[in-house]
């Protein structure tokens, strides 16, 4: 009888300790992995000596300076820069959305020969980094005349993103009760109809989940624009960085302001789509 009761007192106990244990770690975690950003940004706002004085420190009177966005602002093309980066952005992210829904709903629903092999292949293509064909690729685009041009981009970062983006979509996709596929053919629904009214909103949190782990990495690659599209006219945000970073001296204010708008985009997509971000990491590991 004893025991009993210590025993429930002692869960009791525990439970909320490793509730508080949980939240510890992971607000430790938060703290590492915004800290980086804090100091991009706060750094931004600082003259050149506070930031070598103290870069630990927030800006105030005597430290705050808008110096580096005014260079960038005034030395370079960052419009154009930010511009070449959304566009590529935003056509990858919708032809691969698209394109990977389509082939994820057709692996899911439709059974054919090489189904699996077809599955395999498309998981090999998330365990290979496709920068290790950099080479080839680069000669692709060579042949095909696309050098210095946005086009070259967005195939590449297509090709890049749609493995994943197929086998995550596969998996929620194939968890859609077979009830209401066919209670909607039944009705006469074409399968295009299905397709676009009730499977991509029923998969609409993952669909965000996959923007946002496809958005991220295009949007600060640096190495893609690097050797396929280094031209004035051709360079994105993170690429158009780099030309004020010098041999022998680095303009960190203009560094460091770059960066920060570099953030802003990802930061506001990331508050818009945040509760179908969570929702749908969330449900894919309950699943």
């Amino acid at each position: 009888m004893h025991m009993s009761i210590l025993t429930s007192a002692s869960r009791k106990i525990n439970k909320p300790l490793g509730k508080l244990g949980v939240h510890t770690i992971l607000l430790c975690y938060m703290i590492i992995a915004l800290w980086p950003i804090f100091l991009v940004i706060s750094n931004a706002f600082k003259s050149r000596k506070a930031i070598f004085r103290d870069p630990m420190a927030l800006p105030d009177v005597d430290s705050f300076s808008i110096v580096g966005f005014e260079k960038v602002l005034a030395r370079s093309n960052f419009d154009l820069y930010f511009l070449n980066s959304f566009t590529v952005m935003t056509v990858s992210l919708a032809i691969t959305l698209v394109a990977g829904a389509m082939a994820a709903w057709a692996l899911s629903e439709y059974k054919f020969r090489g189904n699996t092999l077809l599955g395999l292949y498309l998981a090999i293509g998330i365990m290979v980094p496709i920068r290790l064909g950099s080479v080839s690729i680069l000669k692709l685009i060579v042949d095909l005349d696309l050098t210095n041009t946005l086009t070259a981009l967005i195939l590449v970062y297509v090709a890049q993103s749609l493995p994943l983006t197929i086998f995550i979509l596969n998996e929620f996709m194939s968890q859609i009760p077979k009830d209401l596929k066919e209670a909607a053919r039944c009705d006469g629904v074409s399968e295009y109809r299905i397709f676009f009214q009730i499977i991509l909103p029923l998969t609409r949190p993952a669909i965000a989940t996959v923007g946002i782990f496809t958005m991220v990495p295009v949007w600060n690659d640096l190495w893609f624009p690097l050797i396929l599209a280094p031209g004035e006219s051709t360079r994105t945000v993170t690429l158009g960085v780099q030309q004020f970073v010098g041999q022998y001296v680095t303009d960190w204010n203009a560094v460091l302001a770059s960066l920060t708008l570099a953030i802003i985009p990802i930061m506001i997509v990331y508050l818009i789509f945040s509760r179908q971000l969570i929702r749908g990491i969330t449900s894919g590991a309950v699943k």
